[in-house]
């Protein structure tokens, strides 16, 4: 077994799944026989050189495109994989070039469709170590982004802004972590070597092995980005009030409200999903009730105080964590998926009980998965009012909230820090 060979190779399989079967990348690693039998090391060696490739695509294929005469033809196989992979370790990881071609050559060798590429590889990567730096940094940085993804956002954000949101998203990102007991973030950010953000997220530059720092067995905190610990703070859960999580999984807003104190219901329609929520609950000592059901029918009318809706959604917002979903998703998902997200709406409204209120939010950049579908909600919701969030509630976010009081985030915010996960969030009330 040669650990770095088979992280490499296990880095092209997973991203093979990626592109080809719209897989996510970590279910995909995770399907990769290399991969399960790994250590943690070089499992984290193989995800990195995936998600590089996957963030780093559009200056990739810039490069590779300059020292190729023709693109490589279907039955290569593996080949362009190889390409890519080994293109991303010498242009943006700190990975020694001749390593990362000579095990691209060797790689190459043991697939049957790629091994006659396997000269044409070799030939081209060491152009790529020779020259490829200029033509990597010359090229835009929203060229990483698919087409009708950079389209979509210059038209809503303009194309400066995408230009920015760019720049976040090919970076690696930190480890954000939401405190079960927030009058304790003062010793879990000397613990952890962290950093209080201005919402109370703490920060810690490198992600690492989650489950190796102080706290996490003790279930003191959660990993969650801090954009996505927004949407309970909003919702202000108060102990003792009902309140519903809908659409749960994985559970770190369910979290966030159990720890307020209130009797919470956390909903998913996925029972597999749910089973995560609760192995969270269980390490974290908190409560909440766990059911297993559609949340765009579940439920007795007028149910509840206060509910959070996170809408399942294309997740563009994500990119920072989860580069594949550029690559997975594309417009017919968005289209698809907002008829699901009007029913969520409309039944969370039913079950809220008069003058309750109610977060909608998506981790999507798309404006027909937030504010359009805000404002389709309200059109047809009549006993619905916005609730206006107010300046003080988001310190040093005071740019993402709307004339209307509802919040975009861009990843873009906060780039000094570390950027934040692009959200939409809309506070509501029920008439009463």
């Amino acid at each position: 077994m040669n650990p770095g060979l088979d992280a490499r190779r296990a880095a092209v399989r997973a991203l093979k799944f990626v592109l080809e079967s719209r897989t996510a990348l970590d279910a995909a690693l995770s399907q990769t026989p290399e991969f399960v039998r790994m250590e943690s090391r070089d499992k984290a060696f193989a995800r990195l050189i995936a998600a590089t490739t996957l963030r780093r695509r559009g200056q990739i294929h810039a490069v590779l495109s300059a020292f190729l005469e023709h693109d490589l033809p279907h039955h290569a196989g593996e080949a362009r994989l190889l390409l890519e992979t080994a293109a991303a370790q010498i242009l943006f990881l700190d990975t020694k070039p001749h390593a990362a071609v000579s095990e691209a050559v060797t790689l190459a060798k043991t697939s049957v469709d790629a091994k006659r590429f396997a000269g044409l590889i070799n030939a081209v990567l060491r152009k790529v170590v020779a020259n490829g730096h200029d033509i990597a940094e010359a090229t835009p940085l929203s060229d990483n982004l698919p087409n009708w993804l950079r389209e979509s956002w210059q038209a809503a954000y303009g194309a400066q802004t995408v230009e920015q949101i760019a720049a976040v998203v090919v970076r690696d990102p930190p480890l954000d972590v939401t405190l079960k007991s927030l009058g304790e973030s003062g010793q879990w950010a000397d613990a952890l070597g962290s950093e209080r953000l201005p919402t109370g997220t703490l920060r810690k530059s490198e992600i690492g092995d989650v489950t190796q720092l102080p706290g996490f067995v003790e279930g003191a905190w959660w990993a969650q980005d801090a954009g996505a610990a927004i949407p309970a703070m909003l919702l202000d859960a108060q102990p003792g009030e009902d309140v519903l999580d809908l659409c749960a999984a994985p559970g770190g807003k369910t979290l966030q409200l159990a720890a307020s104190g209130a009797n919470v219901t956390a909903l998913d329609a996925s029972p597999k999903r749910m089973r995560r929520v609760s192995e969270n609950l269980t390490r974290t000592g908190l409560k909440a009730t766990c059911v297993s059901a559609d949340g765009q029918f579940w439920g007795d009318e007028a149910s509840f105080d206060a509910i959070l809706l996170d809408a399942p959604c294309s997740a563009t917002g994500t990119l920072r964590r989860r580069p594949d979903a550029a690559w997975i998703k594309n417009e017919t998902d968005v289209d698809s998926l907002i008829p699901i997200q009007e029913a969520l709406m409309a039944n969370a409204t039913r079950l809220l009980r008069p003058g309750g209120r109610l977060v909608v939010c998506t981790c999507s950049l798309q404006p027909e998965e937030g504010e359009s579908w805000l404002e389709r909600g309200l059109e047809h919701l009549p006993d619905l009012e916005l609730d206006p969030v107010r300046v003080v509630e988001l310190p040093e976010l005071e740019p993402a909230i709307l004339e209307n009081g509802s919040v975009r985030l861009t990843p873009d915010m906060w780039a000094d820090k570390g950027g934040i996960d692009g959200f939409f969030i809309a506070r509501l009330r029920k008439r009463g």
